[in-house]
């Protein structure tokens, strides 16, 4: 189902999956700079199958609406072109809306999970809306330079990186691993063999499949805690 959400500068779409049993808590899906495609649409459906409600926005609709490349070098370069002409804070503003939108869509308690961009969106969303249950980022480069956000993120938080990642330097990663120490609330995982992306099963390039479980795996869990479906 795609439903759409109004802000001041237009409409865009909200894809939306519900679960066999019609309801649950709500889990806003970040999608990375291929847009709502098949890798997200995936993960949207392993999180149904759990019994949440998810809704993945299109952020990319001032830039392009309905962008979804494929996961090849050529679907990435085209969308590190079109994700520099992204802007972070006018996508903030669209996910508190989307955020609103979900809580109705859902049985009113939501949780947010994002990957590259959008593991930095979630992280940053997880600062600035109010009652979020929990928050999943993977690997979110932006995170390392806004460290100061911590401070203002209440709700349990999850991190996950590869320790291997060119985009993000080890040392960027080591910061963020300074930063939670002693917060109750913070968790990080890092797998050091694993790159860039290594959950994205639709991307070959990317994809590492063992630390790839072994994160979902923590993130069902995770979830399973703070976000429960019963």
């Amino acid at each position: 189902m795609t439903s759409t959400v109004s802000v001041p500068d237009g409409d865009f779409a909200l894809h939306v999956w519900t679960p066999e049993s019609g309801s649950g808590p709500g889990i806003l899906l970040i999608h990375e700079v291929y847009g709502v495609g098949e890798y997200i649409r995936s993960v949207a459906e392993d999180l149904t199958a759990l019994g949440y409600v998810v809704a993945a926005p299109d952020l990319f609709w001032r830039i392009r609406p309905g962008w979804a490349a494929s996961h090849d070098e050529e679907g990435l370069q085209r969308s590190l072109e079109l994700a520099s002409g992204f802007d972070p804070v006018k996508g903030l503003e669209d996910l508190e809306a989307s955020l609103e939108r979900l809580r109705a869509e859902s049985s009113g308690t939501v949780g947010v999970l994002g990957f590259c961009l959008g593991g930095s969106l979630a992280y940053g969303l997880g600062a600035r809306a109010e009652g979020v249950s929990a928050v999943v980022s993977f690997y979110g480069s932006a995170v390392h330079d806004q460290l100061d956000l911590l401070d203002r993120i209440d709700c349990p938080l999850q991190f996950h990186y590869g320790g291997s990642d060119p985009y993000i330097p080890r040392e960027h990663v080591a910061e963020v691993e300074r930063a939670v120490q002693g917060r109750s609330n913070v968790e990080i995982h890092v797998e050091e063999g694993a790159g860039h992306a290594f959950h994205n099963r639709k991307a070959p390039m990317f994809h590492n499949p063992e630390p790839a479980a072994r994160a979902w795996r923590l993130t069902e869990a995770f979830l399973a805690r703070h976000l429960p479906t019963k």
